[in-house]
């Protein structure tokens, strides 16, 4: 058992085979809309919640678990996110409304949610050498479930209908339960009980952070449809009695007296979000503008994705190797600088230019954001204290998604009317200004680590 312990390769396995059930299930899901659309007779705008939903849980979810699992303990919260993903895996496929379908959506939200925190800190505990090469595995899972998630959904949609999507969770919930039952060292006890622990959460925050982050993105998931200045001027007031709240609380859930004080920490959360904005303009805008503007085939439009996609995975691996020689700030000046590269590229010659030069293009964009998921991830453990890694994580993949969903919104935009190469241009003018100010927050994020020795 010492020695199946001691195997970094097993322990790295159980984590990222549970840490990749989030970004897997949120990009499946595309191809089964219309499946459920039509077992469930519900319109487009019904059936989309299925995604809203788990972007809305997950963005709250991800800080929330990682608090409890600070508390309680992370293998404790990395394991009953299995067993929720599980719940979602059974009772899915068995639903027999659409309101049934859409809650074990939310247990697979929160469940896979509350894995990824808690796996990030489990790294950070017990992996001291390599640490960064260690994290681009995680980098690596996701990225490549991410990529091939509408793929795999679509051969699974063909084989047994939108079902399979959710039973397909199985083995990866079954490997990681397993390994992580063996491979994860015991939590370490604490002075109070688990029980204890979660009741002196600061509850009243995390439902003013609750209330007020469902509202904002409500506001900004629907901003291409409609203009809900309610939800949106709602979800600001409960963020800033959020603020307040935290402000005088004793034992926070997020710490603002800290972000304040540690300038580099929030850089890189500020920093993430922008990231996600740049690569999911691109993950969400190119399959249609590849179909609709170019009119290639689904399949065809999935191979030239995999030229970006691709090229992240391949460079998540190198730049962890490369952070653990050099550090995390080079790198991401590096990833930044390739993404004004790529975007230049990316508008000048991109509509223009054969299939094979626009493979380049998007080899020279996965290769910016593969170096700075990968370093920007580094930074976020370098500039949290141990104690606060779970909450971190948390809050890191919540901007992660704020990218995303912001995304969505320049997405509707730009291509709101038309999918047309002069809109395309538009936002290949949008994706360059994006990655100057990138660049821009790297070097002042460069600037703030200096007396922090991160470079």
């Amino acid at each position: 058992m010492k020695s199946l312990k001691q195997n970094r390769a097993l322990f790295l396995t159980a984590i990222a085979s549970g840490t990749m059930l989030n970004p897997l299930n949120s990009s499946m899901i595309s191809l089964a809309l219309h499946s459920i659309q039509k077992d469930f007779h519900l319109s487009f705008s019904t059936v989309s919640w299925l995604i809203s939903a788990f972007y809305l849980a997950s963005a709250v979810a991800q800080p929330v678990t990682g608090k409890i699992g600070d508390l309680v303990g992370r293998k404790k919260v990395f394991l009953i996110g299995l067993l929720l993903v599980a719940v979602s895996a059974f009772g899915a496929p068995l639903a027999p409304s659409f309101f049934f379908l859409v809650v074990m959506r939310l247990f697979q939200s929160v469940g896979s949610s509350a894995i990824y925190p808690s796996g990030v800190a489990l790294i950070r505990n017990h992996i001291h050498e390599n640490q960064a090469s260690a994290l681009a595995v995680l980098s690596i899972f996701a990225s490549a479930m991410t990529a091939l998630g509408p793929t795999v959904g679509g051969l699974l949609i063909g084989i047994g209908n939108w079902p399979t999507i959710f039973t397909v969770n199985f083995p990866f919930i079954v490997i990681s339960f397993l390994l992580g039952w063996y491979m994860i060292p015991k939590d370490e006890k604490k002075k109070d009980s688990d029980l204890k622990s979660i009741l002196h959460l600061d509850w009243f925050g995390i439902l003013l952070f609750s209330i007020g982050l469902v509202f904002l993105l409500w506001f900004l998931l629907s901003l291409d449809t409609a203009f809900h200045i309610v939800a949106g001027m709602i979800g600001i007031v409960f963020l800033v009695i959020f603020v307040w709240h935290e402000l005088k609380a004793k034992t926070p859930f997020i710490d603002i007296h800290f972000l304040n004080q540690n300038r580099p920490l929030t850089m890189v959360y500020i920093q993430f979000i922008v990231l996600n904005l740049f690569n999911y303009c691109l993950f969400f805008g190119l399959p249609s503008f590849f179909q609709d503007s170019m009119h290639l085939s689904v399949h065809a439009s999935g191979l030239m994705m995999l030229f970006m996609s691709g090229a992240s995975i391949l460079v998540s691996l190198l730049t962890g190797k490369w952070v653990d020689k050099v550090g995390a700030v080079k790198p991401i000046k590096i990833g930044t600088f390739t993404m004004i590269l790529g975007a230049i590229l990316l508008t000048l010659f991109f509509v223009h230019v054969p299939i094979w030069a626009m493979g380049i293009i998007l080899f020279v964009l996965g290769i910016g954001y593969g170096i700075g998921n990968v370093a920007l991830q580094v930074a976020m453990l370098d500039t949290t204290p141990e104690k606060m890694v779970g909450t971190s994580s948390g809050l890191f993949q919540t901007c992660r998604y704020l990218g995303s969903i912001l995304s969505s919104v320049v997405l509707g935009m730009v291509f709101g009317k038309a999918i047309t190469p002069s809109h395309f241009v538009t936002l290949g003018i949008i994706l360059i200004v994006t990655s100057i100010i990138s660049m821009l927050m790297s070097m002042r994020f460069s600037k703030l680590t200096s007396a922090t020795h991160l470079a």
